[in-house]
């Protein structure tokens, strides 16, 4: 399955052989990641406005630590990364562009 991450672009560009952890990940204990359908509403409601996100499309099976999925508040099934995302896993990113109270998905050049 396609798992997606969504982080500032900067972030990914900076990141080394491991995708950084944002603070919401650290303070609850793992890495939040959507699925690919899922990926556009998380954007929406987590981070309204933003210009600089990209989404990292991941190969879950190129996960070795644990892929949990787990209840949201609204109740539908997140997936919960606990521990490492490798850069390796990544198999596409995607720009993601706001426009009309939404999200699309943009080419960029990262």
């Amino acid at each position: 399955m396609t798992l997606c991450k969504i982080l500032p672009a900067e972030s990914w560009r900076r990141a080394g052989d491991v995708v950084p952890w944002s603070e919401d990940d650290e303070r609850d204990g793992f890495m939040h990641l959507s699925t690919l359908e899922q990926v556009l509403d998380t954007a929406r409601r987590h981070f309204p406005g933003r210009r600089d996100l990209v989404a990292l499309e991941i190969d879950e099976g190129a996960i070795a630590d644990p892929v949990i999925y787990e209840r949201s508040r609204s109740g539908a099934l997140f997936p919960h990364l606990y521990g490492s995302l490798p850069r390796s896993a990544v198999i596409r990113v995607t720009g993601l562009a706001w426009t009309d109270g939404g999200y699309s998905f943009v080419s960029c050049d990262t």
